[in-house]
């Protein structure tokens, strides 16, 4: 087990450039790490990487190795799952992403379930609003709202999610209530943005009166942070686009209200991406069967005023 540790670690530091990185994805030290790669090289006796104070870059040998070792793990990855659907004991750990607010609210609460069911399976849970690259981070599963740019994924949609305009009670007191899309992009109201490395820039797809748009629109606030903008918008300084299921409590308690309900946001899906090796993963599988048929419900409930 430990040389297959060692070239479990070989690939995360092969594919991340970097020893500390790879260290953080496998859990363990920098000093570890660099003693694993170590004795790869003893082993091998060969250099793998080339090493500075700024870089670190994989040798002939080391690409050359990278892609049997490789191969080898993959097949030590299948033969697992084999087992595993023979035993019927699913195990291992399952790196899961998501976003913030679908994360902290609904994916989480539900993780300790799956876990007593399935004991000897283990969840990294990484919650973040950036864009994620499931390969390059060792990601297993990664669920998401809205539309995937990665075609060489496999995409398993969950359910459509209802989306709604609000803001605060003392905000519409202050800025007036906004009758028409327009009022988004001429100035007179302040929109709260959801803005991340390369997102693209603010356009709020809405449902007209001759179908879905994208308003582009405009705010003095903007954060990487989806519970950052609720708490803005709770606060009174602007109006915010969400998921109902994010801002359902607020609604009914009447700390937010419902804005431009005549061209409401058209719902976004719900849905999770894998790698394609990771299909036939009996763990994976299970995790997402048993996520999808808990979630659906959760967020597809749109908000009926009382």
């Amino acid at each position: 087990m430990a040389y297959l540790d060692n070239i479990r670690t070989f690939i995360r530091v092969h594919e991340l450039g970097s020893m500390s990185a790879a260290a953080r994805d496998q859990r363990i030290s920098a000093a570890v790490a660099s003693a694993r790669i170590a004795q790869l090289e003893e082993h091998l006796n060969v250099r793998l990487f080339q090493r500075t104070t700024r870089s670190l870059t994989p040798t002939e040998q080391g690409e050359i190795f990278y892609r049997g070792a490789c191969r080898i793990v993959q097949a030590i990855d299948e033969a697992e799952a084999e087992i595993t659907q023979v035993t019927n004991q699913p195990r291992g750990t399952l790196l899961v992403a998501a976003p913030l607010g679908l994360g902290r609210r609904l994916l989480a609460p539900l993780i300790p379930e799956f876990k007593r069911k399935y004991p000897l399976i283990n969840i990294r849970l990484r919650l973040s609003d950036r864009k994620l690259d499931l390969s390059a981070e060792g990601i297993d599963v990664e669920f998401f709202l809205g539309l995937p740019e990665d075609s060489a994924l496999r995409m398993k949609k969950i359910a459509d999610c209802p989306r709604i305009l609000c803001a605060a009670p003392e905000y519409i007191a202050k800025r007036g209530l906004p009758r028409a899309a327009a009022e988004l992009t001429d100035g007179t109201q302040d929109c709260l943005n959801l803005r991340y490395p390369g997102a693209p820039e603010f356009q709020w797809l809405l449902t007209g009166p001759d179908g879905p748009r994208r308003v582009p629109v405009t705010g003095p606030l903007e954060s990487d942070d989806g519970d950052v903008l609720t708490g803005w918008a709770l606060e009174g300084q602007g109006i915010v686009l969400k998921p109902v299921f994010e801002v359902a409590e607020h609604l009914e308690d009447g700390r937010l209200v419902p804005v431009l309900e005549a061209e409401p946001p058209v719902p976004v899906q719900l849905a999770c991406l894998y790698t394609h090796l990771k299909r036939q993963d009996p763990k994976t599988r299970l995790f997402i069967e048993f996520m999808a048929e808990r979630l659906r419900p959760l967020v597809s409930a749109s908000y009926e005023p009382r």
